[in-house]
């Protein structure tokens, strides 16, 4: 007998193939659509069949960088159902709508304890795939979760009246809420975001949740115009205006109290110093890659202002994330608002071209191996 979810054109066969289709990467900027095995699994692992996939920064580092060897399948801001449950499971059964994590923290080890789960020893390791080297696996039909991921929050059941969509966006969020958090921003406090994508503006959003007063800079009029349903209301335009200046005439000379890099550009870190006041600080999110910036000494030791990086997720505020994911799309937070195109799972290499040569008008790009599912 099958099993249905509550949309029925996401239909969960009993009968699971023997091979699927996923976005292989083979090398530097070589991305191939390959048929490959489903993933087996264990006891204490789920099998995942995939609704739909974001495509993120941190997978086209990957891919134009070669920074990991191949063949890899990449993707982990994703959501799906469980197809299959390993044995010693509990909590979870054959069509749940789940979300998953593919790295979790043990919570025990130095560095969980120092509050830094990112450097955590099992967080650096990869527990979702889809075959190969663990990579996340969230461009193929199916995945496997490892047990040390379901045995650590590292899974999320989705309510049923939140789109597959709305729940991708957990891990991202996550992350972004984990950095603002360590800015400890006050309401009397103007924050600088530097870049509008997907990320920068989850940044702008939950920097205005607390009070703060949010500048937000891109290049693009595209992406303010998107901001702005956001309730963000303080564009600068880069391409036209001096953000230093701008942020300097709307702080009566004295700069930011704090400064978010949302975007990669080393060039920019310069500028996001010279934008905070005296004392203030300024938080590279988007520099994941190895390498060197310039920037001036004596604005960290003269004019005290604090650089600091953020990494990864943090499980110690999932509860909260999930709140805002699940609550938020009935409450005006509809993260799916973010997503400027769909693919159906045939066209993921064009996607990811898409998704690394960003238009105006593209924001977060979508992989949907079962066309229209990610919507349910």
């Amino acid at each position: 007998m099958a099993t249905h979810l509550s949309h029925p054109s996401f239909r969960l066969d009993d009968k699971i193939p023997d091979t699927m289709r996923a976005v292989v990467y083979r090398g530097i900027d070589d991305m191939r659509i390959e048929s490959v095995p489903v993933p087996e699994i264990g006891p204490g692992e789920l099998l995942i069949k995939i609704a739909t996939c974001g495509i993120c920064g941190t997978d086209l580092k990957k891919i134009h960088m070669g920074s990991h060897s191949a063949p890899r399948i990449f993707g982990h801001e994703m959501a799906g159902i469980v197809a299959r449950v390993g044995s010693g499971v509990s909590g979870f059964a054959v069509g749940d709508r789940v979300m998953s994590f593919h790295h979790v923290p043990c919570g025990v080890c130095y560095y969980c304890r120092k509050q830094t789960p990112a450097q955590c020893p099992l967080y650096k390791k990869t527990g979702a795939t889809a075959g190969f080297e663990p990579s996340g696996g969230g461009f193929a039909q199916y995945i496997r979760v490892m047990d040390f991921v379901v045995a650590n929050r590292g899974v999320v059941r989705i309510p049923d009246h939140v789109p597959f969509e709305q729940a991708a966006f957990i891990e991202p969020l996550n992350t972004v809420l984990k950095g603002v958090r360590l800015l400890n921003l006050a309401p009397d406090d103007t924050v600088l975001v530097i870049g509008q994508g997907p990320i920068g503006l989850m940044h702008a959003v939950l920097a205005a949740r607390t009070g703060a007063r949010v500048l937000t800079s891109d290049l693009f009029a595209e992406r303010h115009a998107i901001a702005a349903r956001f309730g963000l209301s303080n564009p600068i335009h880069a391409g036209s205006e001096n953000v230093v200046e701008r942020v300097l005439a709307m702080t009566d000379g004295r700069g930011a109290d704090a400064v978010i890099l949302a975007v990669g550009g080393n060039a920019l870190i310069r500028g996001a110093i010279d934008a905070a006041r005296p004392g203030g600080r300024v938080m590279l999110f988007a520099q994941t890659q190895h390498g060197e910036a310039a920037f001036d000494p004596a604005a960290v030791c003269v004019d005290e202002k604090t650089l600091l990086g953020s990494y990864s997720s943090s499980f110690a505020i999932l509860d909260e994330v999930t709140d805002l994911v699940f609550g938020g799309y009935r409450n005006g937070f509809d993260l799916t608002q973010l997503i400027s195109h769909r693919f159906p799972f045939e066209h993921a290499v064009e996607a990811i071209h898409i998704a690394s040569h960003p238009q105006p008008a593209s924001m977060k790009i979508m992989i949907e191996p079962i066309p229209g599912a990610g919507a349910q």
